[in-house]
């Protein structure tokens, strides 16, 4: 059960609008930064919580709240479309909106929702649940909700250097210091969870006698012509605290060359292909 409010979190105005600006507010509508994601991806990771009930009501109240931002986010692009023209007549009459509607607008927002906004990106493409990541393991999904806000954030903040009106900085403003407040949460409920190295590696209840832990700490240089760039990850204990990073130059080479058995009957393969000498069974010779 849902229910709404019919005032906002936060004061949203603007006090000159701009069409142009509100192409690129979509973005943080319905881009893979925005809201419509990171809404979807705590609405699904808490509806598939298992475990501590407090972390599946945090994310359904971090949900509920995104749903919020969406209606403010919304709500600001249609205050910057008041004025934009309706008509190619109208637009020529007043040349700034020429140059917005020419130059920049979104011509959806005149042709498909009557300059409202939609439920796409600053491209127009709709937004397709394709980054909503909702893995049933917490300390995967807090990691990837620390992510979302992080670049969330960054857009917020380009956001608002990118204009100039006052009403659209305060709004833009509270948006990052809940951006803030959301990484700062996510991050919290990892130590609540015994902190990153308790959590790592992820998931933390496979068994590590299953694991080639020979392969698990060290990094590996692939390029050719540059060597391994030393820091932090090549040296030291692992942050898990189960081995030691090391630095390896070159690749080990411990499989062969990848075979694959002749085609078969009825495949579609050339005659060249179903009648060739089989590798081994083992794929590799």
């Amino acid at each position: 059960m849902f229910h709404h409010s019919s005032k906002m979190q936060f004061p949203v105005r603007v006090e000159k609008a701009d069409p142009e600006f509100a192409m690129l507010l979509q973005q943080a509508i319905g881009g893979v930064e925005g809201e419509i994601r990171v809404a979807m991806q705590y609405f699904f990771q808490a509806m598939g919580a298992r475990g501590d009930a407090r972390i599946r009501d945090l994310l359904m109240s971090t949900a509920t709240e995104e749903l919020g931002h969406i209606e403010m986010l919304a709500y600001a692009v249609a205050l910057n479309l008041e004025g934009a023209p309706l008509s190619y007549q109208e637009a020529s009459a007043k040349d700034p909106v020429v140059n917005a509607i020419l130059g920049g607008m979104n011509p959806r927002h005149i042709l498909s929702s009557g300059l409202a906004a939609l439920p796409v990106n600053a491209n127009g493409m709709p937004f397709d649940m394709s980054h909503i990541y909702a893995s049933g393991n917490v300390a995967a999904d807090m990691l990837a909700n620390v992510t979302a806000e992080a670049t969330g954030r960054v857009l917020a903040t380009r956001l608002y250097n990118m204009t100039e009106d006052k009403g659209m900085k305060e709004f833009l403003s509270f948006l990052i210091a809940r951006d803030t407040m959301h990484q700062q949460q996510w991050l919290a409920v990892i130590e609540e969870m015994g902190g990153l190295n308790a959590s790592l590696p992820i998931p933390n209840s496979f068994p590590q006698e299953h694991e080639a832990s020979a392969h698990a700490y060290y990094c590996l240089n692939t390029s050719l012509d540059k060597p391994l760039p030393k820091g932090r990850w090549c040296e030291g204990p692992s942050y898990d605290g189960n081995g030691q990073f090391t630095a390896k130059e070159e690749p080990d080479i411990l499989g062969g060359e990848p075979l694959l058995a002749a085609a078969r009957p009825g495949s579609g393969a050339q005659s060249e292909q179903i009648s060739g000498t089989a590798p081994p069974a083992d794929g590799v010779k």
